[in-house]
């Protein structure tokens, strides 16, 4: 009777496997029809700017030079080793 009882358990876990692939499957199939319609509805009802004058309006971070960052790496090696040389 063991025997039997264990074909059985394997058997409703496969059954149960093939049920749970079957619904992830089925799942991600449904999004990536939802993501295409979403991705088309978008392309259609905004529109893109193309206007490059608009762009140049928009803030855009100071741009610093190499020097400034070569600065401040030295100014940290040289805390750093003379912290390191009082221990």
């Amino acid at each position: 009777m063991g025997y039997k009882m264990e074909i059985n358990l394997v058997a409703e876990a496969l059954k149960f496997m093939v049920l749970g692939m079957g619904i992830v499957f089925i799942f991600l199939t449904i999004m990536i029809f939802v993501l295409k319609a979403q991705a088309y509805l978008i392309a259609k009802y905004v529109p893109e700017n193309d206007d490059k004058a608009s762009n140049s309006n928009e803030w855009q971070p100071a741009k610093k030079s190499n020097d400034d960052i070569i600065a401040a790496i030295t100014g940290a090696i040289i805390h750093h080793s003379k912290s390191n040389k009082k221990g």
